[in-house]
């Protein structure tokens, strides 16, 4: 069943890159604005549904998650819908409102340790489909690249990016003490594979929405698309791995290789037409990590 919730939530985060769907979904949302308050009801049953299976539903948990949907959908209903051509205040403080709660774990003392992990993956989907709704649907911003790929440089772009920036995470890497010494693999190649796509859909995908087709984006179409703009996306993209492992906290190693890798995301990016190409390299520094470091 926990499964099944999972792939429900990943469907639909595909289902996005639908341009009928897309279009349909605006068309809606522009005409009855007041239907955007659907989301959260929907999203916040799916949770309540993988709460029970996990055996964590309360009361104040499911309230909590409505709050925690509810909240940026407030944000960008003051401001209403339509085609913005720069993003407001509460356009950042809705991005921020959908991340920093899952960054921080909220709620994490309402669920036993055992549905910790399930459950804040369905946060996850939870907030990355949220996001696509207020932001490709309601607010409908430009730029966000949420495509499929659509030229051959888009599946060029992710192997350029890797062959340059690899060599540098492995010796600033292994400068800081971050990584070991590289190493042959001990997996097997069809576990190599599976992984590759785990990482993807699980990881590179739900980040690069995240960091690069709403904050980086909005960030650009606010203040322009100069270097100082993808530095700032960059740092604030390092910054969040302060509060990862494996070294203590708060991990600057971590912040600083992230940040680097964050630049040639962004760079990526910015010069492909689908945020799948980001979402690309991402997985592709990922999965080199954890297979030969």
């Amino acid at each position: 069943m926990q499964t099944l919730f999972l792939a429900l939530l990943l469907t639909g985060i595909i289902g996005f890159f639908s341009s009928t769907f897309q279009a349909r979904l605006r068309s809606l949302l522009h005409a009855r604005p007041r239907a955007v308050w659907a989301a959260p009801l929907l999203l916040t049953a799916i949770f309540a549904g993988a709460a029970a299976v996990a055996g964590a539903w309360s009361v104040r948990l499911i309230l909590l998650a409505l709050a925690y949907t509810a909240a940026p959908v407030a944000c960008v209903f003051a401001l209403g819908s339509g085609f913005p051509k720069r993003p407001h205040v509460l356009d950042f403080a809705a991005i921020l409102l959908l991340w920093l709660p899952l960054e921080f774990a909220a709620g994490a003392s309402l669920v036993a340790r055992p549905a910790q992990g399930f459950l804040h993956s369905v946060a996850y989907g939870v907030a990355i489909l949220l996001g696509l709704v207020l932001f490709i649907g309601f607010r409908s911003f430009a730029g966000l690249k949420y495509n499929l790929p659509r030229m051959p440089r888009d599946y060029r772009l992710p192997l350029a990016g890797f062959a340059v920036l690899a060599p540098v995470l492995m010796v600033v890497g292994m400068a800081l003490g971050f990584i070991p010494a590289p190493h042959l693999p001990t997996q097997t190649a069809g576990r190599m594979a599976a992984a590759a796509g785990l990482i993807l859909v699980g990881t590179a995908l739900p980040e690069e929405i995240l960091f690069r087709s709403l904050i980086q984006n909005l960030l650009m179409q606010r203040f322009g698309p100069g270097a100082r703009t993808l530095v700032a996306a960059s740092l604030i993209f390092g910054c969040a791995h302060l509060d990862n492992g494996p070294q203590p906290l708060p991990n600057w190693r971590y912040m600083i290789l992230a940040t680097l890798a964050g630049l040639a995301y962004g760079r990526v990016f910015q010069k492909s037409s689908t945020v799948v190409s980001s979402a690309a390299l991402h997985m592709l520094v990922d999965w080199t990590k954890h297979f030969f470091f």
